[in-house]
C-alpha cells in the first residue's frame, strides 16, 4: 500500500480544479462556445505552426505575434508590435473591432492609423525562448479580450491574472503555458537568462490540468499532446486527463454551454 500512496493524491487541490472548471465555463459563455469547438486548435510549438524566417529580432517578434493572432481568432484586431524601448506607458487602450470579436466573421481594417492600434510590446530577450514569447503574447491578448466579457471571471478581480492565463489556454495555447510555467535556475550562470522568462500565475500543474480539460473537450488524444510537453510534465498530463474524465458532471455541464 505504501507504494501507491502518492498516486492517490490529486494533481491539483479540489478548489483549484473547481476554479478551472468554472473559468472554462466563463470562457465558453463569453467567448463563443461554437467557435471553440469548430475553429480553435491546439497550437503546437513547431515550425509547422510558426513558419517563416527573418533576420532581425523585431521581425521574429512580429512573425510570431501574427501567428498567435491567427490561432486566437483575432487576426482582424488592429495591433502594432513595438520594441518596449519605443513604447510609452498607456494605462488602458481602447480599440475599435469590426464584425465579430473573434473568428472568421471579424472584419480587418488596414486603414487604421498606428495611433489607434493596440500596442503590443515584446521582450527581445525572449527570442531564444519562443514558447515563453508565444505565451506572453497570448496572455497580453487575453487580458484585453477578457475585459470585453459580459461578466467577471470566477473569483473576480483577485483572480484576474490566472483567469486571463486560463483564457489563453482556452484559445489553444496550453502547451506553451505548461512548458513555460517554470524554468530551472540551476546550472552555470551563463545558461540562465531571467529576462527571457515570463511571469506565470498558474502553476505548472494547474496549466497542465487546464490543458487536459481543453483536450478532453476538444477530443484530442494524449498521443497528440505529450510529445510536445516537457518530459517531466507528461505523467502529470496523463494523470490530469484521467482525473478530468472522472468528473463527468462537470464535463457534461461545460459541454452544454452554448454561450449567450
Amino acid at each position: 500500500m505504501v507504494f501507491g500512496l502518492f498516486d492517490k493524491q490529486p494533481v491539483i487541490d479540489p478548489s483549484s480544479s473547481e476554479w478551472i472548471f468554472d473559468a472554462y465555463g466563463w470562457a465558453l459563455q463569453n467567448f463563443d462556445a461554437d467557435l471553440f469547438y469548430s475553429n480553435t486548435v491546439l497550437v503546437r510549438p513547431t515550425n509547422e505552426y510558426f513558419p517563416g524566417t527573418v533576420n532581425s529580432v523585431h521581425g521574429m517578434a512580429e512573425i510570431i505575434f501574427d501567428r498567435v493572432k491567427v490561432y486566437a481568432g483575432i487576426s482582424h484586431w488592429p495591433t502594432l508590435v513595438k520594441d518596449p524601448s519605443e513604447c510609452q506607458f498607456i494605462e488602458s487602450q481602447q480599440i475599435q473591432i469590426q464584425g465579430a470579436l473573434r473568428g472568421p466573421e471579424g472584419i480587418a481594417d488596414e486603414s487604421v492609423e498606428d495611433s489607434q492600434r493596440l500596442v503590443i510590446p515584446y521582450n527581445p530577450q525572449q527570442i531564444n525562448n519562443p514558447e515563453g514569447m508565444i505565451a506572453t503574447y497570448a496572455h497580453i491578448l487575453s487580458h484585453h479580450m477578457g475585459q470585453m466579457a459580459k461578466a467577471p471571471p470566477p473569483g473576480g478581480i483577485d483572480y484576474w491574472p490566472q483567469a486571463t492565463e486560463l483564457l489563453a489556454i482556452f484559445l489553444g495555447f496550453g502547451l506553451m503555458f505548461a512548458n513555460s510555467a517554470y524554468n530551472f535556475r540551476g546550472g552555470c550562470g551563463s545558461c540562465y537568462n531571467p529576462y527571457a522568462q515570463r511571469d506565470a500565475y498558474l502553476s505548472e500543474a494547474e496549466a497542465t490540468y487546464a490543458l487536459g480539460l481543453f483536450c478532453l473537450l476538444k477530443g484530442i488524444p494524449d498521443t497528440e499532446v505529450t510529445p510536445h510537453l516537457k518530459r517531466h510534465l507528461r505523467g502529470i498530463y496523463r494523470k490530469s486527463s484521467r482525473e478530468i474524465a472522472n468528473k463527468v458532471q462537470g464535463v457534461d455541464h461545460l459541454k452544454r454551454i452554448q454561450g449567450p
